[in-house]
């Protein structure tokens, strides 16, 4: 009984060969009529466009009077709160020496020597020696320390 069924995929692909919904299409082209359309020069942003939204009317029809709506400056206004809507490729770029202090461009951007001699910099400069100065010397005994 298995054998005699038919596989699923085999089923889908014969019924949507079978389906109906050009036999849907061509009566409903047919049974209505197309409505009466302005012209597309008197159409304002006030019009009524459901009638270009009819099946029997042309694709380019319907997109020209599309076209004419969204011309409308409404729809061309960038929300200013939607966060991609700036325009925010007028930044400065980082500078080169701000860069080659950056850990992460100093490994992805920059080659073998490139790295040997920032890292020669960063050896040459106290940074570090001058935080320690600055820091006061903490106590393992210290009230509110806590243990790692």
């Amino acid at each position: 009984m298995a054998q005699d069924k038919e596989k699923f995929l085999d089923r889908w692909s014969r019924l949507k060969s079978e389906s109906k919904l050009p036999e849907k299409r061509e009566s409903v082209s047919q049974d209505t009529p197309a409505p009466a359309l302005p012209s597309l020069d008197t159409l304002t942003p006030e019009s009524d466009f459901t009638g270009f939204m009819h099946p029997k009317v042309g694709d380019a029809l319907r997109r020209a009077a599309l076209k004419k709506l969204f011309s409308d400056p409404h729809f061309n206004a960038p929300d200013l709160f939607e966060p991609y809507s700036g325009d925010w490729t007028g930044g400065e770029p980082i500078s080169e020496e701000m860069l080659a202090t950056l850990n992460q461009a100093r490994t992805l951007l920059f080659d073998k020597d490139e790295r040997k001699e920032s890292a020669a910099q960063e050896e040459k400069t106290p940074r570090g020696d001058a935080l320690a100065q600055d820091k006061p010397e903490s106590k393992d005994d210290e009230p509110g320390r806590k243990d790692a």
